[in-house]
């Protein structure tokens, strides 16, 4: 995936980046998220498509990409996904045709999504992707917060806690690993790792340009 979004001020431009956020439900990742979309235009949540039933106050194409199975299956069927996982029950994807669009508007991407969505994505865009993954300050306390949201019944959070459990040992397949105990100070090194991937040597790619430049005056 090759887009390069935004120009530098110097006049060179820089591949956009694919930011990936995971955790287990209930470790803040989606406060981090909704803090990172409010401080910064140049970032654009990835929508997911995904087969379970919408909300109450959830809008389409807001919130999820609402679809069947059968409507899903075939957007699998058409690689239409960069990636795509079954979860509780349900399926959810990337589109891949909103990414390169949010990409050639030259913003750069954040995707809510888990290990095996965080996996895929590598595979297939490589050095763009970065992934983080925050981790609650402890099991008990990932538990408690899921208890105060009083959305889910207790089986409910069980099982959340179950699938907990296997998705933080994937913790080294990620670049970097927080540990979310004050959500403030989590979501300023979110934002200093996201500032310093985008003034990566390897993302400007008309850095060589510009050197060149500079050395023949």
């Amino acid at each position: 995936m090759a887009h390069t979004p935004e120009s530098d001020p110097h006049g060179f431009r820089r591949r956009g980046v694919l930011f990936v956020l995971s955790s287990p439900s209930g470790a803040g990742k989606s406060t981090i998220a909704r803090k990172l979309l409010a401080s910064d235009p140049q970032l654009e949540m990835s929508v997911s498509a995904t087969t379970r039933p919408m909300r109450p106050g959830e809008v389409d194409g807001r919130d999820y990409h609402f679809v069947d199975l059968e409507r899903f299956r075939s957007m699998v069927a058409d690689h239409a996904f960069l990636e795509w996982a079954h979860v509780f029950d349900h399926r959810y994807g990337t589109p891949r045709s909103q990414v390169d669009a949010i990409l050639d508007s030259g913003r750069d991407v954040l995707f809510d999504i888990d290990w095996q969505g965080a996996q895929q994505l590598f595979q297939i865009a490589g050095g763009d992707v970065v992934r983080v993954f925050i981790l609650p300050p402890s099991m008990e306390e990932l538990h408690r917060r899921l208890t105060a949201r009083a959305t889910d019944a207790e089986a409910v959070i069980d099982a959340r806690m179950a699938r907990a459990a296997g998705e933080v040992s994937h913790w080294d397949g990620y670049d970097y690993v927080l540990v979310n105990d004050d959500v403030e100070a989590c979501y300023q090194s979110v934002r200093t790792i996201l500032a310093a991937e985008r003034l990566k040597r390897s993302r400007q790619t008309g850095l060589i340009g510009f050197i060149r430049s500079m050395l023949k005056n």
